[in-house]
């Protein structure tokens, strides 16, 4: 079981008195789990995640971050740990140049020069940015400007990480990028936590799914599980994986082995092959 690095009890919050946004969260997540956050348009994630990163604070409920629980006069630290790539970048882009943009958390931080300028240049490095240093974020692509904006957020070196529909407005290429740097940050121990309404996405990448509905929690579970409840795909208009209903329909036919559930094109290749994925 892995270590809980955060925890909601009870969230509540509301933009209007009475119409709760999200209502009664109660969760935990563990250290470098790696987190699909899914639902309808409306049914409560960004909120939950401006929740999280201490950008909005609930009326009712806690946050705990390490077992320490946030108060009003702990939030600065929580947005120390608690990184948070919105959805459109440019609500994220505030500098000229993009070396500009990306030293802003940092300097923000307090920083020496010197470390602000090491950790510019392994966030650049990392979103493969270095030559665009002193072009105006605003002049590019929206692929490129995603890559700022989560160099933005590894130049904090922010244990969580909470992405809002990272790959809305993405191209193939940019989308499959950002796919790698997912996999880099889980593999250097990094929590991410994503909403996204793709779920073939999702079904690849994620270890476990909360699905929210209407402000609440409708589930919350492994995957594979979560993924296999036609009740909760139905209440929170999600689809079924393209990749999990391929394999139904082989293993209809008697194609594939039962139970070993493919997520890849390779995994589902190995089925057909008469080898059974993780054996």
């Amino acid at each position: 079981m892995r270590e809980e690095i955060l925890r909601v009890q009870h969230l509540t919050y509301e933009y209007e008195p009475g119409h709760p946004a999200i209502e009664d969260i109660s969760l935990s997540i563990g250290k470098g789990e790696k987190v699909a956050v899914m639902g309808a348009n409306g049914a409560g994630k960004s909120t939950f995640f401006l929740n999280l990163n201490g950008v909005l604070q609930a009326e009712k409920g806690e946050i705990f971050y390490q077992g320490r629980q946030i108060g009003r006069k702990d939030l600065r630290n929580l947005r120390r740990h608690v990184g948070f790539v919105f959805q459109d970048a440019d609500n994220q882009m505030i500098a000229s140049t993009v070396e500009a943009e990306v030293a802003f958390g940092p300097v923000n931080l307090k920083l020496s020069r010197q470390e602000v300028k090491e950790r510019i240049d392994q966030a650049l490095d990392y979103m493969n940015l270095q030559s665009y240093r002193k072009r105006p974020p605003h002049d590019l692509s929206g692929g490129e400007k995603k890559r700022v904006s989560i160099a933005d957020i590894l130049a904090m070196k922010t244990d969580i990480i909470l992405f809002d529909e990272p790959a809305a407005a993405l191209d193939p290429f940019s989308a499959e990028m950002l796919e790698q740097v997912l996999s880099d940050l889980s593999k250097e121990g990094k929590t991410l936590l994503i909403s996204t309404h793709d779920v073939d996405f999702a079904y690849r990448w994620a270890e476990r799914v909360l699905v929210f509905d209407q402000g609440k929690l409708a589930a919350d579970g492994k995957t594979l599980e979560i993924f296999l409840q036609e009740q909760v795909l139905q209440q929170a208009h999600l689809k079924k994986p393209e990749m999990l209903k391929i394999y139904e329909i082989l293993l209809e036919r008697g194609m594939v082995y039962e139970q070993s559930y493919p997520r890849y094109a390779g995994e589902l290749a190995n089925c057909l092959g008469g080898t059974v994925y993780g054996e």
